[in-house]
């Protein structure tokens, strides 16, 4: 079954992987703040949106019908707690909670009418795991996480699933600076039980199968794909 199927931020890492994972069977729309060359060539539908802004009507050119929506929008603001100042928190909050709710909120209709749709959100295994600088993008993907657990109970009687997966250090453009050299890199790769960071392809590799039929039993999940980082210690 072809699927319509709704990425916010799909023009870059992970977001990038899974649209190209996705376009080759579904119908495929791709929302973010400017199109790339690499939508052009899969023949994805780009839709201009920002969003800490208002997104009303931004997504009515979408069918009645949506299928699948996933939200890979976020940030990486790594300080220690005492230099980061409200304008940080509220940032990491406006883009990954309240950008995640906007969205939903307006596409809300779509899926329901679906009858059997899948939402993916991300959060990040720092939000279970204590990590060091991680106090802002922690606290907003804990609320990801309360928010995908909370609409998942609540929009089971819609048949729409809401699951949220947790990376860890993961190889995109957002993260360039934290493996910028082969040293950083090596590092990395030894912080993780399984021996590596991951590549985009590991979570799009998940998030794809989310949104699949063969998960239409799994909901109000947050699932690990962090290369044993959050828990296991060999």
């Amino acid at each position: 079954m072809q699927k319509n199927i709704l990425v916010v931020g799909g023009t870059s890492g992970i977001g990038l992987a899974l649209t190209e994972q996705l376009a080759k069977e579904n119908t495929l729309w791709v929302a973010s703040r400017k199109p790339t060359e690499a939508l052009k060539e899969l023949g994805v539908t780009h839709i201009d949106v920002d969003v800490t802004q208002d997104v009303e009507g931004k997504f009515d050119a979408l069918p009645d019908e949506l299928h699948g929506l996933v939200y890979s929008v976020g940030t990486i603001n790594l300080k220690p707690f005492h230099r980061l100042n409200l304008d940080d928190f509220q940032q990491d909050f406006s883009v990954n909670v309240l950008g995640a709710i906007r969205v939903l909120q307006e596409n809300y209709k779509k899926l329901k009418k679906a009858k059997g749709a899948s939402v993916v959100l991300f959060s990040t295994v720092a939000s279970t795991l204590g990590m060091n600088f991680h106090a802002s993008v922690a606290t907003a993907k804990s609320a990801v996480e309360g928010l995908g657990r909370s609409l998942a109970a609540e929009w089971a009687s819609q048949k729409i699933r809401v699951n949220i997966v947790a990376p860890s250090l993961t190889q995109t453009p957002l993260a360039a600076r934290l493996l910028s050299t082969e040293e950083k890199i090596e590092s990395a790769d030894k912080r993780h039980p399984i021996g590596r960071v991951g590549q985009p392809e590991d979570l799009a590799n998940i998030a794809s199968f989310l949104l699949s039929e063969e998960a239409t039993w799994i909901t109000g999940q947050t699932i690990g794909v962090d290369g044993g980082l959050g828990t296991l210690k060999p």
